[in-house]
């Protein structure tokens, strides 16, 4: 059976950043698995980047079915979790389950990933101080304020983290993200 990759998401979840994932684990050889707040077809969102705008723009997006919820999850069955971005994360990082988890995971050592506004529930989490960390350029003062650095790098691996700035750092975040799972295959 390959390794499991937890990733999380919800309603507002980046579409992008949700299909790259399952597609990019699934062609390594991985199997992704999506928990959200309920097991049903997600209603994901596109963020992009338009001319003269000073921020994203958002637009409807794909849909994928999560296929469990954050009470199913038990960590010992993943190696490692990805928080993905969109306006997911503004809520999920109130859910003390889902809070619980990357704690969890940060505990038991294993593999954390977070990309855009993903890096909002690891701020939550309180694994923000002291680690360099980037993300959407937007949530820096979130990270500063919860103590960690902030880098403008696209993609960024500080001990058993690894996080990237938006859709666009996939090729940087990716790398990463397989040499570290690469590791720890020996």
């Amino acid at each position: 059976m390959s390794e499991r990759i937890l990733i999380v998401t919800g309603d507002a979840g980046e579409s992008y950043e949700t299909l790259y994932a399952l597609h990019r684990f699934r062609e390594a050889g991985y199997q992704p698995v999506i928990a959200a707040p309920s097991k049903r077809p997600l209603h994901l969102v596109i963020h992009d980047f338009e001319p003269g705008w000073d921020t994203y723009v958002e637009r409807p997006g794909y849909s994928v079915t999560s296929d469990l919820t954050f009470d199913e999850v038990k960590s010992d069955d993943y190696s490692a979790i990805l928080l993905l971005g969109g306006r997911a994360p503004e809520y999920l990082r109130h859910n003390a389950k889902v809070i619980g988890l990357v704690q969890e995971f940060d505990s038991k050592g294993k593999w954390i990933f977070a990309v855009c506004h993903g890096v909002q529930v690891l701020i939550t989490a309180g694994l923000a101080r002291g680690r360099c960390l980037t993300a959407y350029e937007h949530v820096r003062c979130e990270v500063e304020a919860a103590g960690g650095e902030y880098s403008t790098s696209q993609a960024v691996r500080c001990g058993k983290l690894v996080t990237a700035q938006n859709w666009g750092s996939h090729p940087e975040f990716y790398r990463e993200i397989f040499s570290c799972l690469n590791e720890a295959r020996g």
